[in-house]
């Protein structure tokens, strides 16, 4: 009888117990005297809630193997400082209800009941009836003590202001049920038989109450582990975002780089000079409209680069490698390039157009020279081939032969011109003039039918020889005046040929060089008057003996075609085209004064900004060395430091503006400065890089500060270690001489304060590594034992169980990045936490 009341009392909430266990094995027991009479299950019972493992148990069906599973499980039990008083493995074997239930009492009080302890707290703080939440046992019978008991770490499961304390069976289902529904505890005791009894089992209600107790407990140990993890979480996603931006703006400043290259090495010539300013004005605009927002973009790029290292060391994550060409070392590598092609485009645009301008200059005076030579030899080859001299007269045929004279000294005269011809052709073929092909046709034209007057020449005078004893002197004064005309006639035409001539100068000492040259010339005039008034007297002396002997003269000097009309129509030209030559270099004369001017314009301004940019960069190299202050008033000072230089820029913007005028002007050089504009341009660029970097410095040593707890006075000692062995370039050096190059401890200290092996160690590196091994910061073991936390003590976890624990985003976020469970006790949907947990400190390969 005592069994069987036992049994009813008792047993179903044992039962109830030991099966909230057993289903996280899979399995369950109907008769609590009954199924443990093998020892299986009895065993397994005391793996689950122990965790720990027991000895295999033996499957034969033999009351001796059964037995010795019994005993296996008692000897456990007694292992954990329990004394098994009147229990052996035979009454259980034998199915012995008092001992068996006496035997899993003592597991409940070893296993669940030991360090529960909440003596003296009460239902008071949570808006009930005072009841002792101790372990009372008629302080539960109204039910009011085990809803109080779910209100206060459930207050949203229970309306304890509308519970009634003369309803004791509805308050102990209410109770009950809201347990099983939502806490996962199994109903184990019936509310009438509870109100029914004078006094309810003390063991079973102890029973009951311990369940409650570790759900609660395991539910803030959840919530512990779940904050864990979105913390860690949090800062992973973090990180990945500001990864994918790198990657993504890295990518687009690489292929901007990639696109502008081949545009800056395409050195395809154009013809004309207008062609080649208007490529000189498109690189003109990528230098003032499309690079400088690259140059920004590339400055952010790396700032963004060393917070995001510097938040990951931070967070104890592995350094931030980019893919494959994306390194802030391969986009400096493509700026570098991008820079040297940009220098070379610049020359040889600029080389360009000087050649161009050559050109023109060499091309129009190859046609002045051409035009002159054609119309001189035009008739030529036809007066030479005329056979007049078998029917003239003696007097004819000398007149003949000094008229033959006079052409081979003007040809002879004409011969410099021809050279000048085919020099100034083969120039142009030098410089691969684009008409190239036009110029040499005409030139060897010339050059074809200068070989053949020289022939027909030498003919004519042999023909003229053969008769030349038959011929009587012809008269000296035509004679005279043709030799004298001839060489003065082209010295007019060689003059009319200089003054207007065309000139290109770059300076004001050529330009003052020309207007020289030609008040040299200006002096020689009277002279040549006089020169032109003696040819003048010998044909009017020629023309006064005629007169005075009655001598009937042909009308025109037999010895050349150079009448004094013709030298006097030239002298009026010459004279008419000093003027204006005087007025063309005047005017060249005032423009290159003006060109001299905007040098200097030039020079002046870029005499005060160039200084000042370089006085600022090693002001600022100063700075970031020294860092007087808090690191607070240092980024204020810097931030005030950068607004000034800021300010600067309209000083920048008026010498690009002056720049601008000299390149419309032409002006290749400026001997009052050593600055161009293009290193003013990379000073200016690189002054505010420095700053912005130097700024990025001191935020990222606020932010090592504040997550790593540092001190001002640590702070101030790190400046003043790092400065002791470094007072210049901003970084130590890894060589230490006291150290072997294979130190095991060195090695690894460069690995952490170097990731990317560059060779040097700045100060942001260095406060990270000083700090770092003294701040508590999350591990992957942690974070593993937090899931576990929320598995259940499982080595698995599902998704059900993160949706449940985690926030929905956070989550997803596991659900969608751990691997499938492959262990040995997995189920459908299990997820490996464990391999997940090291893939985020960068220790596994998931």
């Amino acid at each position: 009888f005592s069994q069987t009341l036992l049994l009813g009392l008792r047993g179903p909430t044992f039962t109830a117990w030991c099966n909230s266990h057993l289903r996280k094995a899979g399995t369950q027991i109907e008769n609590i005297d009954e199924d443990f009479r093998d020892g299986l299950k009895l065993m397994l019972l005391l793996e689950v809630i122990s965790g720990e493992r027991l000895p295999k148990p033996e499957r034969g069906k033999m009351r001796v193997h059964k037995i010795n599973n019994v005993n296996k499980a008692l000897d456990f039990i007694a292992s954990k400082g329990v004394k098994l008083v009147s229990i052996g493995a035979e009454e259980i074997v034998d199915g012995n209800a008092k001992m068996t239930l006496g035997m899993i009492w003592t597991i409940i009080l070893r296993f669940a009941i030991q360090d529960i302890s909440v003596e003296g707290e009460t239902t008071h703080d949570h808006g009930g009836p005072p009841h002792n939440l101790g372990l009372s046992i008629p302080s539960w019978k109204d039910g009011l003590a085990f809803n109080a008991l779910i209100h206060r770490h459930r207050p949203e499961l229970i309306e304890y202001d509308k519970l009634r304390k003369d309803d004791p069976v509805t308050n102990l289902n209410n109770a009950f049920e809201v347990a099983e529904k939502y806490l996962d505890i199994p109903k184990m005791l019936d509310a009438e038989d509870i109100v029914g009894t004078l006094r309810p089992d003390e063991k079973a209600i102890m029973t009951y109450v311990s369940c409650f107790y570790h759900a609660f407990s395991g539910a803030q140990k959840a919530e512990t582990a779940a904050n864990r993890i979105c913390k860690v979480l949090a800062v992973n996603q973090e990180n990945e975002h500001l990864m994918e931006d790198y990657e993504r703006l890295a990518s687009d400043l690489l292929e901007w780089i990639r696109r502008t290259i081949p545009w800056l090495e395409d050195r395809v010539p154009q013809k004309t000079i207008q062609e080649m300013q208007q490529k000189l004005e498109d690189f003109r605009d990528y230098r003032r409209v499309h690079k400088p927002p690259k140059v920004q973009e590339k400055c952010q790029l790396e700032i963004n680069f060393n917070t995001l290292q510097t938040k990951l060391r931070l967070s104890n994550r592995p350094a931030f490698m980019p893919s494959e060409g994306k390194m802030v070392s391969d986009i400096n590598n493509g700026w570098q390039h991008l820079e040297q092609a940009e220098k070379g485009y610049e020359e040889w645009l600029l080389n360009e157009i000087r050649r161009l301008e050559r050109l023109d200059h060499l091309a129009e005076k190859f046609r002045q020279k051409a035009s002159i030579h054609e119309a001189w030899t035009d008739g030529k080859e036809a007066m030479l081939k005329h056979r007049d001299y078998e029917t003239a007269t003696l007097s004819d045929i000398k007149a003949l032969i000094r008229k033959h004279e006079a052409f081979e000294s003007d040809l002879a005269a004409h011969q410099d011109r021809v050279e000048q011809i085919a020099a100034i052709a083969q120039e142009l073929n030098e410089l691969d003039y684009y008409d190239s092909h036009n110029v040499n046709t005409r030139c060897q034209k010339i050059c074809d039918q200068w070989d053949a007057l020289g022939s027909l020449t030498h003919s004519r005078r042999e023909a003229l020889e053969k008769t030349e004893k038959q011929l009587e002197t012809i008269d000296q004064l035509h004679l005279e005046y043709a030799k004298r005309a001839a060489p003065f006639n082209n010295w007019m035409e060689s003059a009319m040929e200089d003054l207007q001539d065309m000139f290109i100068v770059h300076t004001i000492e050529e330009i003052e060089g020309l207007i020289s040259a030609h008040d040299q010339f200006k002096s020689t005039l009277p002279d040549a008057d006089r020169e032109r008034e003696a040819i003048l007297a010998i044909h009017k002396e020629a023309q006064r003996i005629a007169e005075s002997n009655h001598i009937k003269l042909s009308g025109s000097n037999p010895y050349t075609t150079v009448t004094p009309q013709i030298i006097n129509s030239k002298w009026e030209k010459v004279q008419q085209l000093v003027p204006k030559r005087d007025h063309a270099l005047l005017e060249e004369q005032s423009k290159q004064q003006s060109n001299e001017h905007l040098r200097r314009q030039f020079a002046s301004q870029a005499n005060i900004v160039g200084p000042w940019i370089q006085t600022k960069m090693e002001e600022i190299g100063r700075i970031s060395i020294e860092m007087n202050g808090t690191l607070e008033d240092q980024l204020s000072h810097l931030k005030q430091y950068e607004r000034s230089i800021v300010d600067y820029k309209p000083n920048l913007d008026l010498l690009e503006q002056q720049h601008q005028l000299i390149q419309e002007a032409l002006i290749f050089d400026n001997k009052h400065t050593n600055y161009t504009m293009e290193h003013i341009r990379v000073g200016w660029e690189q002054l505010l890089t420095t700053i912005a970097r130097t700024i990025n410095e001191v935020e990222n040593q606020i932010l090592t500060r504040d997550a790593k707890g540092i001190s001002q006075e640590q702070m101030q000692e790190f400046r003043a270690s790092f400065n002791h062995f470094d007072k210049v370039s901003g970084s130590l050096s890894p060589r230490l001489p006291s150290l072997p190059a294979g130190d095991a401890e060195f090695n690894r200290i460069m690995s952490v304060v170097d990731p990317n092996h560059s060779g040097l160690v700045t100060f942001q590196a260095f406060i990270d590594f000083m700090s770092r091994e003294t701040t508590d910061t999350d591990t992957a073991d942690q974070v593993i034992a937090s899931f576990k936390v929320l598995a259940g003590d499982k080595n698995f976890i599902t998704a059900e169980e993160l949706r449940r624990e985690l926030p929905p985003d956070q989550a997803e976020y596991c659900i969608a990045r751990m691997a499938p469970y492959q262990g040995p006790d997995a189920v459908p949907g299990a997820l490996d936490y464990k391999s997940f947990s090291t893939a985020l400190y960068g220790e596994s390969d998931l």
